[in-house]
């Protein structure tokens, strides 16, 4: 397919085109987001950054830019895409708007050979199951069934049976973290291309399974078995004649919904090749269920603070893993920093070196831009969204740094209380970057402890730790599944379930999209 896709593009950019070769008419398109039902938090409007038109392109660095072979083989129109931070449900006025805006724009160009639609595969919205299979049929009912949509989502996304059967090509990341964002979008681009460019269009079979497998990012790492092996089998599944793309979502936890769960999607021309693709790689999953764990050591907050205190090894880090904003956690949980600031080994200033990212606190910011570094601060910070563990803390410190223009933070000031340092952001901010740090003035490689707000570290994070523990916090993202309320999601799951039975893992054939009947 790649040498196939090179001469394409090589046809296509020699110019003059070939009639038969003319370029495909291309949209962009999605919604993005990570939401946590289990969260007071919303999520709005203001929540996104939206683009729209040219500037989507800076989305997508190096494979979508100006004179790329991507851009020059086909005629693109961006519509609008929205992205955001991982939080709450999103309000079903926000997703109303977002969606008239992407419907809106793609009328203006039709008609479409293709569309690459760009989401993350785990929004919630108030009041509406299954966002995602509700936004491509509403893009179908636009585009019409002959377009080929090619949808690229994260692995913890839900692949319903609507959003399968709209979708023509379907791919997700297979790296936990998701180091290989960009080269999955790149994919899902290119796959595109060659089937259009090509001349093959659709797929002819689209494989579905359903996994009964609920389980969070921190247990799925690829970085440890047995996620590790399991996805290093998705190339090869890919690569058998007859097949175009496999891929393993290992859903969204955090949500109570039926489409919550583990799904293996094959696509290709080849029906068995297709269909062994398929049931090997859910029969892996479902063999090395119980293999799952923690992608770190687990404690309570108060062991994971005992042995970092305890251990000689520096910088020490800490997830504070039950309202990680990046998971979709409300980020201004205080439970955690209350319990750091009651330790005595922390009172001094001269104890140990403490790191903490971060909480919301606008009064706090307000009253540190008057008062200014150096000065004294006392201002009630966190908990105003999410105060089912704590009420506001009263942070009283003195303040070391202050700055401003962060796209999520705003502002953000750094407090210090005894020798805890806190970082305090007028908006929830994650912290998964050295720079994230330094530009605040901290030396996260020289602290004793770094407490960040995250589940599995970041790559530059896990880089820099010398020793590392995920404390079971509580929050919005509760590691301890067995501990949410879940009510409406399929059951029996596993591992919420301990005695799930074996499971039907042969294929379910999904439809052709042109065999949709659009409501």
């Amino acid at each position: 397919m790649k040498k196939l896709f090179y001469l394409l593009i090589a046809l296509v950019a020699s110019g003059p085109v070939p009639a038969q070769h003319k370029q495909p008419r291309i949209a962009i398109a999605g919604i993005g987001i990570e939401s946590s039902t289990f969260s007071p938090a919303l999520s709005t409007e203001a929540s996104f950054l939206i683009k729209r038109g040219s500037e989507i392109y800076t989305s997508y660095p190096g494979f979508m830019q100006e004179g790329s072979a991507a851009r020059q083989a086909a005629l693109w129109f961006p519509a609008v895409t929205a992205r955001s931070l991982p939080g709450g449900a999103v309000t079903r006025e926000a997703y109303e708007t977002m969606a008239g805006y992407i419907l809106d724009s793609l009328k203006k160009n039709l008609p479409y050979d293709g569309l690459f639609f760009d989401i993350h595969g785990a929004m919630s919205v108030v009041g509406l199951d299954d966002p995602e299979g509700d936004l491509i049929t509403r893009v179908r009912k636009v585009t019409g069934n002959k377009t080929v949509i090619s949808t690229s989502m994260d692995l913890h996304g839900n692949v319903s049976m609507r959003l399968a059967e709209n979708s023509d090509l379907i791919t997700c990341y297979r790296m936990a973290p998701h180091e290989d964002a960009q080269e999955t979008k790149q994919r899902s681009v290119e796959q595109l291309l060659e089937r259009l460019i090509s001349g093959k269009g659709k797929p002819r079979y689209k494989a579905w399974i359903p996994v009964p497998v609920l389980l969070p990012g921190e247990q799925t790492s690829t970085r440890i078995e047995p996620a590790k092996s399991l996805y290093a089998a998705v190339a090869p599944a890919s690569a058998r004649p007859g097949v175009v793309e496999a891929a393993i979502w290992v859903g969204y936890p955090w949500a109570d919904e039926p489409r919550n769960h583990a799904v293996i999607m094959v696509t290709g021309d080849d029906r068995s090749a297709v269909a062994a693709s398929a049931e090997e790689l859910a029969k892996h999953f479902w063999r090395v269920r119980h293999q799952f764990d923690f992608v770190a050591p687990t404690g309570t907050l108060k062991e994971c603070l005992d042995k970092a205190l305890a251990s000689k090894k520096r910088p020490f880090f800490i997830s504070d893993s039950g309202d990680n904003p990046t998971a979709g956690g409300a980020g201004d949980v205080t439970w955690s920093l209350q319990q750091i600031l009651a330790r005595k080994e922390f009172k001094s200033p001269g104890g140990p070196t403490v790191i903490y990212a971060s909480i919301p606190g606008p009064e706090l910011i307000k009253k540190a831009l008057a008062a200014g570094v150096g000065a004294t601060i006392k201002a009630p910070v966190g908990a105003a969204v999410d105060n089912r563990y704590a009420p506001p803390i009263v942070l009283e410190g003195i303040i070391r740094s202050i700055e401003k223009g962060d796209r999520n933070a705003e502002v953000e000031v750094v407090v210090q209380v005894g020798s805890v340092h806190v970082i305090v952001t007028q908006k929830r901010k994650p912290y998964h970057k050295e720079a994230d740090f330094t530009r605040l003035g901290l030396q996260p490689r020289q602290a004793d402890i770094v407490i960040v707000k995250i589940g599995y570290l970041e790559p530059e994070l896990y880089n820099m730790r010398t020793d590392w523990l995920l404390a079971l916090t509580p929050g919005g993202v509760d590691q301890e599944l067995a501990r949410l309320p879940y009510k409406r999601i399929q059951r029996p799951m596993f591992p919420v379930d301990k005695n799930t039975p074996d499971p039907d893992l042969s294929v379910r054939w999904v439809k052709a999209s042109d065999e949709v009947v659009l409501p």
